[in-house]
Order: structure tokens, then sequence, then C-alpha cells
């Protein structure tokens, strides 16, 4: 069997595992990122649904009601999996899968059909503002482990609504009360604005790739340019992690990835 150089040594897992993230440059190539985006384009512009809108989740900014300028801003498009062949290819792809079996140390990897699942589509004019968070706040599993990984389908930066993190957040233990009734941080406790002190920009290039853990906070602003700002985001998890019955991160069977090995040439 021909020796492939691994995608992921140690000095990566420890960054990842120390700050919670690590971001892989140029990790898909032009090419992809092309094919990816005029799937994202057409589907927007075509209203294909499920589609969560910025009005559903009424977060600052966005439209106050379906009567409202701006009631038809998309937020993202829900089941990115099911949606294109080329999507798919993407989510399950061996350089994917050996990334993830190295930071979670295991083999068995699996992709959740209910988070994230979606190409974010953060729109001009009325996208929202996305306090900040720990996706956790949305899933349940038997641990709060999994990773997703984030692809930039164009360039992301501060004007258009990039991505923000606190390094090292997922491993700080917060009680409740420094989150509000919501699941999002306080920002008025003096702890917090502390952590919040912290905080920095993830800015991507077109095929960057942000891999962050579910427990990491994070946040992000509204889009300020004339243009949709486009991410592909999957969320992954060992076999053994699993989601708890009769929750909403049950509602749809993971998909496994053990088969990536597979994709390594002879």
């Amino acid at each position: 069997m021909m020796q492939l150089e691994t995608p992921i040594n140690d000095i990566d897992v420890a960054t990842f595992w120390r700050d919670g993230f690590i971001v892989r440059k140029s990790l898909a190539d032009t090419d992809t990122c092309a094919k990816l985006l005029a799937v994202a384009d057409e589907h927007l512009q075509q209203q294909m649904a499920p589609i969560e809108y910025e009005v559903d989740v009424r977060y600052p900014g966005a439209p106050d009601d379906l009567y409202s300028a701006g009631a038809d801003t998309s937020r993202r498009l829900l089941q990115a999996y099911s949606r294109h062949p080329d999507c798919r290819e993407w989510a399950r792809q061996s350089l994917i899968y050996m990334i993830l079996s190295g930071l979670f140390g295991r083999s068995d990897i699996r992709l959740s059909q209910c988070h994230h699942n979606c190409i974010m589509t953060k729109q001009p004019g009325y996208s929202s503002v996305t306090r900040w968070h720990q996706d956790n706040r949305y899933w349940s599993f038997d641990e709060e482990n999994l990773i997703s990984v984030w692809l930039a389908l164009g360039n992301e930066h501060k004007r258009n609504g990039c991505l923000r993190v606190i390094p090292g957040s997922h491993k700080e233990e917060l009680p409740g009360g420094r989150f509000d009734a919501e699941l999002f941080l306080r920002t008025d406790l003096a702890g917090n604005k502390l952590l919040l002190n912290r905080a920095v920009p993830i800015e991507l290039q077109s095929g960057d790739a942000l891999f962050f853990h579910s427990r990491l906070l994070h946040a992000a602003g509204r889009n300020l340019t004339d243009s949709t700002k486009f991410s592909l985001v999957f969320t992954y998890h060992e076999a053994s992690n699993r989601p708890i019955e009769n929750t909403r991160s049950a509602r749809f069977p993971s998909i496994s990835l053990k088969w990536g090995r597979s994709k390594v040439p002879e």
C-alpha cells in the first residue's frame, strides 16, 4: 500500500485540544469551492426547502415578523447532506475523515444529519447577529464532544460577519448563571467580560476550513457588505457518542464515515 502523507500531526491535535479549534488553509481546491458555491447559490435563488429564515430565529438585526421588510431573508439552507451529491462528496471525503479521526483519536466517525448539516447563507441587509454560545446548547448527546467543519465558499472577514471564537473556552466549566434563558453568554457579568476580552475573529479565504469543538464559545456579526456569504458546515461525532433518544439530535440517523479508510490508494 502506498503511504500517504498524513493530513494532521501531533502539533495540530494538541493545538485543537488547547484552543478548541484549528484552521486548515486551502482544504478545498478552487474547483470544489466553485461547484459547491454554484449549488448553494442555485438553491438559495430557488428558495429550495428546507430553509431557516432570519425571521425564524429573531436574533438582533433580523426582521421582526413575516410582514416586515426582509422577511424572506434566508439564514441557512438545511439538510445539506441530502441536497446535492457534491455536498455529500465533500462531507464524506477521506481527507475530512483522516483529520477528524486524528482529532478524535478514533476511527469510527459519524456525520450528524441533525446538526449543523447546512449551507450558511449570511445575506446583506437583514442578516442577524449571532450572540455568544456553545453549540451544545442545541444538541443532546451522551457526551458534549462533537466537531464541526466549517468550509468557507468565499472570503470571510469582519465586515461580512465572520465567526469569532474564544480560544480555550471549550475547557471552561461555566455555571448556568453565566448564560441567559436562551443559553447565550451573558455580557453583563464581569467574569464573562474577561472571557470576551480573549475573543478573536476567524477570517478565512475561499477553501479554508475551520474545525471547532462543540463546546467552543463563538459568535458572528451581521453582513455589512453587498454580497451573500456562503459557508458549508457539517458536524461529526464518535460512533460511541450517541444522540439521546427522543431528542432533536436523534431525529435523523447519523452517517458512518468509517469507510473513508478505503479511500487511501493501494
